[in-house]
């Protein structure tokens, strides 16, 4: 239990007290039941940039994202040619990657042939239930329900999602809560 206590002598999951940012993304986001395609594509979006890098990395590059990426909505992203992928390219306020960036158009233009919403394609891979962790040793990098979205989004046409970035999602969006035992957040 003492390394769940952060400096400011809150209770929360060991990473989200080595730094200010993750103290407040784990305290005001992560594991919150999120809705909405505009915000569901910028976490789906934010998951792929991380993939290989730290999370910390994309928090503090949040904002960038959100303008280069037009606050994420995937009517626009979709729209984007090659003259904005240069232009994202350049731009040192995201993450200058570009099988990424083509994941990211790739994965808004997916979103517009869908037949269903997104909100509703996601969150159905939400399991019924999902035992609270007592540790973070205990907490899965996948699961059969991020194996079963990977695989769904894939034949949808999404790209750069595997069960690994689809657990993240589930996690970062409230799809499944991992706060750990002892947590201010679990509830």
């Amino acid at each position: 239990m003492s390394e769940l206590i952060g400096a400011d002598g809150v209770a929360r999951c060991s990473w989200g007290n080595s730094t200010p940012d993750y103290a407040a993304y784990h305290d005001e986001e992560w594991g919150t039941p999120l809705h909405g395609q505009d915000e569901l594509y910028e976490r789906l979006c934010l998951e792929s940039f991380q993939s290989g890098l730290s999370w910390i990395t994309i928090l503090r590059k949040r904002e960038g994202f959100r303008k280069a990426f037009k606050q994420f909505k995937p009517a626009k992203v979709a729209k984007f040619g090659d003259a904005d992928v240069e232009r994202l390219m350049q731009d040192a306020s995201i993450v200058r990657n570009r099988a990424k960036i083509l994941a990211a158009i790739k994965n808004a233009q997916a979103i517009a042939a869908l037949d269903t919403p997104l909100d509703d394609l996601l969150w159905s891979f939400a399991p019924a239930s999902h035992p609270r962790p007592a540790t973070m040793a205990d907490v899965p990098a996948i699961t059969d329900e991020s194996k079963a979205m990977a695989k769904e989004l894939k034949k949808r046409g999404f790209v750069f999602l595997g069960p690994t970035t689809c657990y993240a999602l589930m996690q970062a969006t409230g799809m499944v809560d991992d706060h750990v035992q002892g947590c201010f957040r679990a509830s």
